[in-house]
């Protein structure tokens, strides 16, 4: 069955004939599951190309699933994050293959000022798949206690995404 599988997705890496960035005026929205410590959730992109190799968007995390600290229950704000983001998408850049897009970034956030970096593959001109993940380079607080760090750590996302040009 592992022979099977892999060689799926072989197949379909070699046959794929899609263009997963396709530079100015190119649209990708992606949702997928947010995963960090203490906390699951859900993971929500939308990016906007503005040349050949760069775009800027949005990204919003809710964590559905955030533990208790000290007995408490967190927030709404302590799970939300909303962040303004800038991508450097360079797959064609290094040559990889036409349906693979390798994206670092910086965002902007409403706990902190990070990176991340993500790749995207697409199985057909509208559909695929990402993993991306995200770190804080600056955080406003200088003190990170109880549910400030949520949001503010290492995550990993990982889910569907969707060319809407």
């Amino acid at each position: 069955m592992k022979k099977i599988i892999t060689l799926i997705i072989v197949l379909v890496a070699f046959t794929s004939n899609a263009q997963v960035f396709k530079g100015k005026g190119d649209t990708k929205f992606q949702v997928g599951a947010n995963m960090q410590e203490n906390g699951t959730g859900i993971h929500v992109t939308t990016d906007f190309g503005l040349g050949e190799n760069m775009s800027f968007g949005f990204a919003a995390v809710y964590l559905l699933n955030a533990e208790r600290i000290n007995d408490v229950k967190p927030d709404f704000e302590d799970r939300a994050d909303i962040k303004i983001r800038f991508n450097a998408n360079i797959g064609n850049v290094l040559n990889i293959s036409d349906a693979v897009d390798i994206y670092p970034g910086l965002s902007l956030g409403t706990r902190n000022f990070g990176g991340h970096v993500g790749i995207r593959y697409f199985f057909t001109d509208g559909f695929g798949v990402y993993s991306e993940a995200g770190f804080p380079i600056a955080s406003y607080k200088t003190d990170l206690v109880g549910f400030d760090k949520y949001n503010n750590q290492f995550t990993f996302n990982i889910g569907a995404s969707f060319n809407l040009q």
